[in-house]
């Protein structure tokens, strides 16, 4: 069963549509008991990383989740500040992550980047897969999603990355550690890649 973390952050009846139309079954999750049965998880996320943390807290679902990836095995994916929680840290805030991974989250170093515009990442991207199994199966060879972000995810094990993105500098726009997966862009914002991604993710 799909589970969709509902904390209060993150469009998550778009992650639900989407699996609707791919027929497959979705759960939502607000609480430790609603996450009971739950073989993929998928925990969004949106705004600043202090706030999404102290929500997901909140809720009660912080020692399940961390039962359910860490001991059992389950399969996860999280979004955007999903993702970023995964991590140990962000210099968006003071709050520790959920330590997932051994990785920190840094602000983007605007003097890197070209042009008037600079933080939030916003828009369409290039994605650069080193990896075309798991995740992005099926997608050919140009593969573009959704971004809005100003920090990003810096694994300390580069073989923790499963695609990159280039904004200034490149960076980790996709990771993997075992049963655990992240992506920095808006896959239910990106159209036919973005479902597949979602699609493949349910495969696993």
């Amino acid at each position: 069963m799909i589970t969709i973390v509902d904390y209060g952050l993150g469009n998550v009846q778009a992650f639900a549509n989407i699996y609707k139309r791919l027929d497959v079954p979705v759960a939502f999750a607000k609480t430790a008991n609603d996450l009971t049965g739950a073989t993929h998880i998928v925990l969004p996320g949106v705004g600043a990383f202090d706030w999404a943390m102290e929500r997901l807290e909140a809720s009660g679902m912080r020692t399940t989740l961390d039962r359910l990836v860490l001991e059992e095995g389950k399969h996860v994916l999280g979004i955007c500040v999903g993702m970023q929680m995964m991590a140990r840290r962000s210099d968006e805030g003071s709050a520790a992550g959920l330590g997932w991974f051994d990785a920190e989250v840094k602000r983007f170093d605007e003097a890197h980047i070209q042009g008037r515009t600079h933080l939030p990442h916003m828009g369409w991207n290039d994605v650069h897969p080193l990896d075309t199994l798991d995740l992005f199966q099926e997608m050919g060879p140009d593969v573009r999603f959704y971004f809005l972000h100003s920090y990003y995810f810096a694994p300390n094990d580069s073989g923790n990355v499963l695609a990159l993105a280039d904004y200034g500098d490149r960076f980790a726009c996709a990771v993997r550690h075992q049963n655990i997966y992240g992506v920095q862009f808006h896959p239910e914002k990106s159209h036919s890649w973005g479902i597949q991604l979602l699609k493949n993710f349910a495969r696993l």
